[in-house]
């Protein structure tokens, strides 16, 4: 049986089960519903000794033990991930390399043995517990025609759900014309792609003197929700309207500014913006948001009234988060139990055609 069956399945019996044990005690069964839903997680990294070495994983700049704990827990894919998981109540983890990853390497050469590499190894790691894992593919944006061809092989041929691309590429923007050939054969795969943080490609006046701000804090939303708005602006979901791409730790905070940024584009181009023509068109349309790395209900009440039931999925971001925070979270979130159960399973299963 693969994953994806294995999660719809086995999911569905422990539903029917924990439901009929609840009518016996007398317990509302919606209680039991919480307790046993399953859950698909999207945003779990691993990480591999050759790009610790190469520098290609992000660390502090001074560690502390909490951060060893991280580093020991990126090369584990064994007891430590899923013992998290079933504290979690993770059925199945989609599992990508952490940043920078491959978008960290300058040779473009070496990018792309180092993309096939990983998503050899990590196909590998999935054969053994297929109803565990699953994969995101790290493809070599250094050089896009290699990188369309690697994320086809890796769906193709490795089983792959989509890809994860850690940010910038040596400075250059996925809205960059370069990359469309890329994002051509992200549409005809029919994957969707998962724009996640990397390092900042320079280091702004804004963060002098404030290393706290550069990183997860602050630069690298800022930096990602940039990112998604480029996608935007420069038309790529009018060529490819069919886009799908993730954007996690609820994102970005983008929800929550779209009135504004139609609004102020409004003003920008001078004249009132039919509804396909707003910014806010194209975000509940081409992109989806994962709950990885906020565990705070208020925020995910409003990117479901903003965006809609449909385009919220939950996530971990493993191991930067804690599973079993995420889980607790997720299952006492003051939502209707469909509602949850689309976060938790549906809409990943949607999206990632599982």
């Amino acid at each position: 049986m693969s994953a994806w069956h294995y999660v719809r399945d086995y999911g569905r019996r422990r539903l029917m089960k924990i439901g009929a044990a609840s009518a016996l005690v007398g317990l509302p069964a919606t209680a039991g519903a919480v307790a046993a839903l399953p859950k698909i997680a999207l945003e779990e990294h691993f990480s591999l000794p050759e790009f610790e070495q190469r520098g290609l994983v992000a660390r502090p700049a001074r560690l502390n033990p909490m951060w060893a704990d991280i580093g020991r827990r990126l090369v584990d894919l064994g007891d430590l991930r899923l013992e998290a998981m079933d504290a979690a109540g993770i059925d199945l983890s989609v599992l990508s390399l952490t940043l920078p990853g491959i978008q960290g390497e300058k040779e473009q050469a070496t990018a792309v043995r180092l993309a096939r590499q990983a998503n050899d190894f990590l196909a590998r790691e999935v054969q053994k517990r297929p109803q565990r894992y699953g994969g995101f593919a790290a493809v070599p944006m250094q050089d896009p025609l290699a990188a369309a061809d690697e994320l086809q092989r890796a769906v193709k041929e490795l089983g792959f759900r989509g890809a994860l691309i850690n940010g910038q590429t040596n400075g250059q923007y996925l809205d960059d014309a370069r990359f469309l050939p890329f994002w051509e054969r992200v549409q005809e795969l029919d994957v969707p792609v998962y724009l996640h943080p990397g390092t900042l490609p320079d280091s702004p006046a804004m963060f002098a003197g404030r290393p706290e701000l550069a990183g997860p804090i602050w630069g690298w939303a800022a930096d990602t929700g940039a990112h998604a708005l480029r996608l935007i602006f420069g038309g790529l979901f009018k060529r490819f309207p069919r886009l799908k791409v993730i954007l996690g730790h609820m994102g970005e905070g983008l929800p929550f500014l779209l009135w504004r940024v139609d609004n102020r584009y409004e003003l920008m181009v001078g004249r009132p913006l039919a509804e396909e023509e707003r910014p806010s068109f194209f975000f509940r349309r081409n992109f989806v948001i994962t709950t990885a790395g906020v565990c705070d209900p208020h925020a995910l009440r409003a990117s479901l009234a903003t965006l809609g039931e449909g385009n919220v999925m939950f996530s971990v971001d493993y191991p930067y988060q804690e599973s079993k925070q995420a889980g607790d979270f997720i299952a006492s979130a003051p939502l209707a139990d469909a509602v949850r159960a689309k976060v938790c399973t549906a809409n990943a299963q949607r999206v990632l055609h599982l």
